[in-house]
C-alpha cells in the first residue's frame, strides 16, 4: 500500500514538474548583442552641375543671343560655370571662385544684374593672338603649360580685351522655394571684342558647416587647367568636363544622432505609416536632428525597455565617407530577451524633414548580422520638402523649415528632386 500512494504521488507530481518546467522556459533569459549603426554613403562633392548651350540651330551663343541656367541652391552656396570666348585661342568666361554668390549674409536672394562677378581667364595651354574672328583655332600650343590666370585688360601677349562685364550680361532672378534661373546674354556685339560663347558647364558645390565642400568645382587659379577644361578653353568642347562634374555630383548627407529603442509587446513606438506626426518629439529629430525630446516620451511607455541616443554627444553627427575617409560609426550594448524588437530613427540631416528609420515593427533581436534592409527613408510630413542639400529652408543649412501638415509616408526613389542610391547604400545597420 504505501508503494502504490508512492506511485500514485510520483504520477501527481508529473504535471507539477511539468508546469514548473514550462514556466522556467518561459522566463526571459537575458543576453548581450550589439547594434552597429554606420553612415556608409560614398558622398559627392556637387549637389548639383550641368551643361548649358544655345538651343537653336547653333550650340553656340552668338552676339545677341542668350541662354539660361535653372538651379536650386542655399544661402552659403555659389553658382560655378565656364564658356568660351569663342575667337580665342583658349580664353573663357567664368566667375571667380567659389562662383557667383546667391544670397546676401542675412539670407536674402540676390537678384539682377550679376555680370561684375563675370571675369576672362586664360587657359595657359596656348600662345594667344588677336582675338576675333580670324583666330586659329587651337593655335599653337605653349612650351610648358601655364597656370590659369586672370586677363584683367591684357593677356601675356599684350593683346587687349574688353572688360568681361562689358562682352557678357548675367542676370539673376530668384524663383522661390530656393529656385534660380540666371540668363548669360552675349552683348559684346557692340565692343571692340565681339566673340560667340560656347557650350559650357555649372556647377554648386555642397556646403557643411558653413564652409563648401569643393570651393573650386571647375578650376583653380594659379594651378594648370584639369579634368576637361582645357576642351572648353580650346575648343568649346564641353563634354570632358560635364562628364567629370556629373562624377562628382550626388548625395553627401551626415546622419543625426541615432535614436535606439529596445521594447517588447507593443507596436514600433516611434511612427506609424499614414499617421499624422504624434507631437512628440520626431518632429524635432525628423527637421533639427534633435532626438532628446522623442527620447523623453519614449522612456515613459509601457513596452519600452530603454532608450539610446547615439553618440551621446547630441551635437556630433555621423559623416559620411568624404573622399579617403571613411563615414563615422556607433555602437550600443543591448541587453535583450527573447520576444524584443528594435527600433531606430536618424534624421537625413540634409533635408528637410526626412528620417531614417526602421520600418513596420522594428527589428528581431534574434536576427543577426546586416539589418540594412529594414531600415527605410520617411517623410514626416511637418515641413515643405526642398532640393536636399540645397533648401535654403533646411535647418541643416541654417534655414527654419516652413510648416505643413501631412501624413507620414516612405519617400520615393526618384522624389522630384534628386535620385537617391539605395537606402543601404547610405546607412548599415549591424546587430552582432
Amino acid at each position: 500500500m504505501k508503494h502504490k500512494h508512492s506511485i500514485l504521488w510520483a504520477m501527481a507530481a508529473i504535471p507539477l514538474l511539468i508546469i514548473a518546467c514550462n514556466k522556467n522556459d518561459a522566463m526571459p533569459s537575458t543576453s548581450a548583442t550589439t547594434i552597429t549603426i554606420e553612415n556608409v554613403l560614398d558622398s559627392k562633392p556637387l549637389v548639383e552641375s550641368g551643361s548649358f548651350k544655345n538651343t537653336g540651330a547653333s550650340p553656340v551663343v552668338m552676339p545677341g543671343e542668350a541662354i539660361s541656367i535653372k538651379f536650386t541652391a542655399a544661402k552659403g552656396q555659389a553658382l560655378s560655370f565656364a564658356t568660351m570666348y569663342g575667337w580665342s585661342n583658349d580664353l573663357f568666361f567664368a566667375p571667380a571662385n567659389p562662383g557667383i554668390k546667391l544670397y546676401q549674409d542675412n539670407g536674402t536672394p540676390v537678384e539682377g544684374d550679376v555680370s561684375a562677378q563675370i571675369k576672362l581667364w586664360d587657359n595657359g595651354t596656348r600662345i594667344n593672338q588677336m582675338p576675333g574672328a580670324a583666330v586659329i583655332h587651337p593655335g599653337t600650343t605653349e612650351t610648358a603649360p601655364r597656370a590659369i590666370t586672370e586677363v584683367n585688360g591684357t593677356d601675356a601677349q599684350g593683346n587687349t580685351y574688353a572688360p568681361a562685364s562689358t562682352l557678357m550680361k548675367a542676370t539673376l532672378h530668384y524663383e522661390g522655394n530656393s529656385n534660380f534661373t540666371l540668363i548669360i546674354t552675349n552683348v559684346s556685339g557692340g565692343t571692340t571684342n565681339p566673340t560667340p560663347f560656347s557650350p559650357g558647364v555649372w556647377a554648386i558645390s555642397y556646403s557643411v558647416g558653413g564652409n563648401l565642400l569643393n570651393p573650386n568645382p571647375l578650376f583653380e587659379v594659379g594651378k594648370p587647367s584639369v579634368n576637361g577644361l582645357t576642351n572648353i578653353a580650346e575648343m568649346g568642347d564641353n563634354s570632358v568636363l560635364g562628364n567629370y562634374i556629373n562624377m562628382q555630383t550626388g548625395i553627401f548627407t551626415p546622419l543625426s544622432p541615432v535614436l535606439v529603442v529596445l521594447y517588447k509587446g507593443i507596436e514600433n513606438p516611434i511612427y506609424k505609416i499614414g499617421e499624422n506626426d504624434r507631437g512628440k518629439g520626431l518632429k524635432d529629430l525628423a527637421q533639427k536632428g534633435d532626438a532628446s525630446g522623442l527620447a523623453a516620451y519614449l522612456k515613459t511607455l509601457s513596452g519600452v525597455k530603454a532608450v539610446y541616443i547615439l553618440p551621446a554627444a547630441s551635437s556630433t553627427v555621423l559623416l559620411p565617407k568624404i573622399g579617403a575617409q571613411a563615414g563615422s560609426s556607433v555602437s550600443q550594448q543591448l541587453s535583450i530577451a527573447s520576444g524584443d524588437r528594435i527600433a531606430i530613427a536618424s534624421m537625413y540631416g540634409l533635408s528637410n524633414d526626412w528620417f531614417f528609420a526602421t520600418k513596420d515593427n522594428g527589428i528581431d533581436v534574434t536576427v543577426k548580422g546586416d539589418v540594412s534592409y529594414s531600415i527605410g527613408l520617411f517623410d514626416n510630413g511637418t515641413a515643405i520638402n526642398q532640393f536636399p542639400g540645397a533648401g535654403n529652408e533646411q535647418a541643416g543649412l541654417g534655414g527654419t523649415p516652413v510648416t505643413e501638415r501631412k501624413p507620414i509616408a516612405e519617400v520615393p526613389n526618384p522624389n522630384g528632386f534628386t535620385t537617391l542610391p539605395s537606402i543601404s547604400s547610405i546607412i548599415k545597420v549591424t546587430i552582432n
